[in-house]
């Protein structure tokens, strides 16, 4: 299969999602409640969910994740047109940081899809571990009394289960491939349901913790990191290169994760300002 189609699936859902991203973002980062420009943007994310599911039954989860991470990117002029104003010159920087670091990393990497199946054993051990460190994660996040500290923790949790939900897409693309009326008989298809559930309800939770320079950086961050290294450890994705090549690759990934930070932190900073404007007109 051509790495093009599952790239541009990629970018696709990537789009989709920003625009669902911020839709839900603006209507419930007040509350956290459900109003119905959130179930609006809901769709709109599930839509670009399916994009994504599509590209990575297609492709490699380290092709499709890193550019899936452009969501944080096409939400700067979504987000600009919402607030009838221009993108800052940082903001714009920031941004053309991730589009090179993306780039350069597909370019150097060079990712391309394995036919490993996952043992089931192993890869049922490991996505039960996660989900539970995440559930004593979102305890002490409920117990917390400091908005910044719950923020973070369910950032970091959603961001987690999304990634989980990335492995368990591929792994359910495979069964497919295998034996397409056998797949639901298999456990990914049910674990996948209630992954994606606790993924939506956790980064809704972070919505309306009251911080979202927090949670919205933390989940955009852990998404890749986790798919990609589950990619790795449980479905044998790798890429063949050198040290020196090695090397470059890491500071590549480590300043991606800054300019991805930034661009999340500016996005949050925006909805918590747009917060304190309505909430002061409602005084």
């Amino acid at each position: 299969m051509h790495t093009w189609a599952p790239a541009l699936l990629a970018i696709a859902a990537a789009l989709l999602i920003a625009g669902g991203t911020v839709l839900r973002q603006r209507s419930s980062a007040s509350s956290g409640a459900i109003t119905r420009g959130w179930w609006m943007g809901a769709g709109i994310a599930l839509a670009g969910f399916g994009l994504q599911a599509s590209a990575l039954g297609l492709g490699s989860i380290l092709l499709v994740q890193p550019l899936v991470v452009l969501a944080v990117l096409f939400a700067l002029p979504l987000e600009a047109w919402a607030d009838h104003r221009h993108p800052h010159a940082n903001e714009w920087m920031w941004g053309a940081v991730l589009v090179s670091c993306v780039v350069a990393f597909l370019v150097i990497a060079r990712p391309v899809a394995t036919d490993r199946r996952p043992q089931v054993v192993i890869m049922g051990i490991t996505i039960g571990a996660i989900i539970a460190g995440l559930i004593a994660l979102v305890a002490v996040a409920e117990r917390s009394c400091n908005r910044h500290h719950r923020a973070l923790y369910y950032g970091l949790a959603s961001g987690a289960l999304f990634g989980v939900s990335a492995v368990l897409i591929k792994a359910v693309t495979f069964r497919i491939i295998d034996d397409p009326l056998s797949v639901f008989t298999k456990y990914e298809v049910y674990l996948l349901v209630p992954v994606i559930v606790l993924a939506v309800v956790a980064q809704q939770r972070g919505f309306g913790s009251g911080d979202l320079q927090t949670s919205f950086p933390a989940m955009n961050v852990m998404e890749p990191a986790v798919a990609m290294i589950l990619g790795v450890v449980l479905l044998g994705e790798n890429i063949t290169v050198g040290v020196p090549a090695t090397i470059a690759l890491g500071l590549i990934l480590a300043l991606s994760v800054v300019a991805v930070v930034k661009l999340a932190k500016h996005a949050a900073i925006r909805g918590d300002q747009r917060v304190s404007v309505t909430a002061d007109s409602m005084v």
